[in-house]
């Protein structure tokens, strides 16, 4: 029925009234503003539902007495070191593209599938700027898309960390106008189909700029605003935080059996090891990246 920032706005709405205020924003119903076209036509291709890739198997086990759940703080050091392996045309990427291509290599690094196992990744979008006109103030609905972008494990793996922040701006900008009208006639033509949530998919949802962490309901500001984590498998989040030395940055919940979650972290290690050695960060110091629950 609504998405994080749908659950934001009922939220802040609460929140002024329990302090006694007005509500800024007046909620709207306008629910047919994102409804299918008559007749309904897909003019975008819509991979977030196609399970027709074959897969070799590859699955992340959803056995609790195997799982591990560990979370990891991204601060301005962590995510500089990054940005030190990307290439030069890639540097104006966003925070978002840089971490979350960083990350689905190194989990799928640690998962080992088949080197020729097609692996996804879906972009959780909030695509209310997106629609022309966008999608007025005050809707509280669902206006998302889990747009998908594919690659081969063994190029994903294999290749420079700069191809899969490719493919993730690539998934954020396929979300227009145009492609959520196509989704919304997608769903109804195909009776709303399951999204392809396997462990072969990663997917991400942003929540670091919603503004959970400063609601105040005459309370005070929050010491933790989230998720309880990921949710196992699938989908995980980006959420706003301060580690210890009250810096800002991103935390990552992560969930992977115990082996798998072992490899990520030697992964991710050396990926930020060999950031620190790379000629465009030019510190020379080591990154680690340590749990922050």
């Amino acid at each position: 029925m609504a998405d994080g920032s749908g659950l934001f706005q009922f939220m802040s709405a609460v929140a002024e009234l329990a302090r006694g205020g007005q509500l800024s924003i007046s909620p709207i119903w306008e629910r047919h503003l994102l409804s299918a076209r008559d007749p309904p036509r897909v003019t975008c291709m819509h991979l977030e539902y196609d399970d027709t890739a074959q897969s070799k198997g590859t699955d992340v086990p959803l056995d609790d007495d195997n799982m591990v759940h560990r979370s990891f703080f991204f601060g301005p050091r962590e995510m500089s070191a990054l940005r030190g392996l990307i290439p030069p045309y890639l540097k104006s990427s966003t925070t978002f593209e840089v971490l979350t291509g960083c990350l689905w290599r190194c989990r799928t690094v640690a998962l080992q599938p088949h080197p020729k196992e097609t692996v996804r990744f879906h972009c959780i979008v909030d695509a209310r700027s997106r629609f022309n006109p966008p999608v007025p103030k005050g809707y509280y609905g669902n206006a998302i898309a889990f747009t998908a972008v594919l690659s081969t494990a063994r190029d994903l793996c294999q290749k420079p960390v700069g191809y899969a922040v490719e493919l993730v701006k690539k998934a954020k900008d396929n979300v227009t106008d145009e492609y959520m009208r196509s989704l919304a006639d997608f769903l109804v033509i195909n009776g709303k189909p399951r999204l392809s949530a396997t462990g072969r998919c990663f997917a991400v949802s942003n929540l670091t700029r919603i503004g959970f962490d400063e609601l105040d309901f005459g309370w005070g500001l929050p010491k933790y605003a989230g998720t309880a984590g990921e949710v196992p498998g699938f989908t995980t989040f980006y959420l706003p935080y301060k580690n210890k030395k009250r810096e800002r940055g991103i935390l990552f919940p992560l969930c992977l059996p115990a082996p798998a979650m072992e490899r990520f972290v030697t992964e991710l290690n050396c990926m930020l090891g060999e950031s620190s050695r790379h000629p465009n960060t030019g510190s020379g110091s080591s990154f680690s990246i340590t749990s922050s629950l």
